[in-house]
């Protein structure tokens, strides 16, 4: 699971943290949990019931889409428990998943802070499709790269050359989108700012924040759902 998803909160140490929410889960044996994990960028997030905890080690019952994203992600984010002493969510190292059985087995825990909670827009992960994009800078200059994630509110592009972008920066693209079922890529036009540039040499990875633009807004809303169908199906067909 990426760090992006959340930021680590340390109270004490954090093996003194790890036994404190042990010793809380420790009665809380029979209670449930709202479990989080993202696949593809799309939340998955279904309760769990704490069956017991041994040795610093819990053991669930979980819904059979969450067990496959545990076994991929090998992580599991913990949303904070109403009868918690503490305000922050829980993250675990996850110790053994059974699907077919619905029983994952979390351990070495960690006090955290969940991101999503944070985001105003559903983000999706382009990985398996085809997703160019033209880069439009100021002098006229057109760079190539391709999309990594999108969301009606942003777009953070893989690009082999920054020349002319830097945070601040406006930008128009034009959103190359691969959709199932069309002969042709869906073209997207679309005016952004630049938030930031991640990395020291190639590939850079652009972050940017769109405009709001009605007709690039539909657009983009359709083929954000469109996405958001095919990566359930993925799950489903994961699970089944």
């Amino acid at each position: 699971m990426a760090p992006a998803y959340y930021d680590l909160v340390v109270r004490g140490t954090e093996r003194e943290d790890s036994l404190v929410i042990a010793q809380f889960l420790k009665g809380m044996v029979s209670e449930t949990f709202s479990l989080l994990n993202y696949y593809k960028e799309i939340p998955v997030s279904y309760d769990a019931r704490l069956l017991s905890l041994e040795n610093e080690m819990a053991e669930f019952e979980v819904h059979e889409y969450q067990a496959k994203v545990m076994a991929i992600e090998k992580k599991a984010l913990l949303r904070a428990h109403p009868k918690s002493p503490f305000r922050e969510d829980i993250l675990a190292d996850v110790f053994y998943v059974n699907t077919a059985r619905k029983r994952a087995i979390l351990t070495g825990f960690h006090y955290a802070k969940i991101h999503s909670d944070l985001r105003r827009f559903v983000r999706v992960n382009l990985e398996g499709r085809t997703a160019d994009v033209d880069l439009h800078v100021v002098d006229g200059t057109v760079l190539g790269g391709s999309v990594r994630d999108i969301s009606l509110g942003g777009v953070a592009i893989e690009c082999a050359d920054v020349t002319g972008i830097e945070p601040g920066a406006e930008l128009r693209l034009v959103l190359k989108l691969d959709v199932a079922d069309h002969s042709r890529p869906l073209e997207i036009a679309v005016t952004c700012t630049v938030v930031r540039l991640i990395g020291e040499t190639s590939p850079y990875i652009c972050i940017a924040e769109f405009q709001s633009e009605r007709q690039s807004q539909q657009s983009l809303a359709y083929y954000i759902n469109q996405r958001q169908v095919e990566i359930i199906r993925e799950l489903k067909e994961l699970a089944a």
